[in-house]
């Protein structure tokens, strides 16, 4: 019998570094994940033990999926933050609270194999247009909702995330001059207008403003059980100011979408995260507005606003094909 030395490399390993759990997954040629590992990423511990972690999970995913090492061609690692895709340094992670990390180079000491970096969101974004709801496009926009919003731009098949890494913080464009105060600080940023955080906040002051609301129902008298859904589905049951929240974030998203349409043209914009499992009442009217707005949307087809399709698997997947 043949030794695994003489067998050929078909699989890599991404890993999704996030401040809370580090996921590792091995993906195959069809771009499939065959295997994962998690484990807390404990941040408030120091690089190196987090990176010997990382390690340790990319054996035990391997031994999971039941490939030899030496069938495993790469490592893929998207961080939270600034990334250095040419020197593998994480610059700056607040989520993370990390500066110049040197992350490949120090996993490497553990791992014999290439390592690659890149932001979470590139990977993301990668990951949907090479086996997720962009499939076949060359060019994507993906933006996350969630605690904030973050951005990952695809151009010609590839990740573009500027001088130093540093681009594609679509989440800190301007949208309101001298609007709400941002984690970045700058005010108006489409982070503080659009992401899932702005929206709970958007309908504490709208319950705060309408007693009669049936918001404080669903919320059994208690704002701080206010969630990302509690607007929908208040106008879901016919609640006025449940509708008032929802157009009005509705509103917000899609002049930054078309901002992003006139900035990049992509065949598509992506959208992530859990607001977007709210489905049609979302992404209807986000596309009614970019074929009305966008420039020259008369004349040249606008790309459509759809839902990722891979979850949190787009990263790991991203990540493997740095």
């Amino acid at each position: 019998m043949e030794g695994t030395e003489s067998l050929p490399a078909v699989y890599r390993v991404g890993i999704d570094l996030g401040g809370t759990n580090i996921a590792v997954g091995v993906v195959d040629e069809e771009f499939h994940i065959v295997a994962k590992y998690s484990t807390p990423t404990g941040a408030d511990r120091p690089y190196e033990q987090i990176v010997e972690d990382m390690a340790k999970g990319v054996r035990k995913a391997l031994r999971n999926a039941g490939v030899p090492v030496e069938q495993c061609c790469s490592v893929g690692i998207g961080s939270p933050g600034i990334c250095d895709y040419e020197t593998g340094t994480v610059l700056y992670s607040n989520n993370l609270g990390w500066k110049g990390v040197p992350l490949t180079s120090a996993l490497q000491k553990w791992i014999d194999l290439p390592c690659r970096l890149s932001n979470d969101a590139n990977c993301a974004a990668l990951g949907e247009v090479v086996a997720g709801a962009a499939k076949g496009c060359k060019n994507a926009v993906l933006i996350t909702l969630g605690t904030g919003v973050g951005g990952g731009v695809v151009l010609d098949g590839k990740i573009f995330s500027g001088c130093h890494s540093a681009g594609a913080e679509l989440g800190h464009t301007v949208l309101v001059r001298d609007g709400e105060l941002c984690t970045c600080g700058r005010r108006g940023c489409l982070e503080a207008y659009a992401s899932a955080t702005a929206l709970i906040r958007q309908t504490k002051r709208a319950a705060q403003e309408h007693p009669e609301s049936l918001i404080w129902k669903l919320c059994k008298g208690n704002p701080e059980r206010i969630s990302g859904r509690t607007s929908f589905e208040a106008e879901r049951q016919g609640d006025e100011t449940g509708r008032q929240v929802v157009d009005s974030y509705l509103s917000y998203l899609s002049e930054g979408v078309v901002d992003f349409v006139n900035i990049f043209r992509p065949e598509c914009v992506i959208l992530g995260g859990g607001i977007c499992n709210e489905g049609a009442r979302l992404l209807d009217p986000i596309n009614a507005f970019v074929r009305h707005f966008c420039f020259g949307g008369e004349l040249v087809e606008a790309p459509a606003v759809i839902k990722a399709a891979l979850g949190n698997d787009a990263g790991i997947i991203g990540a493997a094909l740095l």
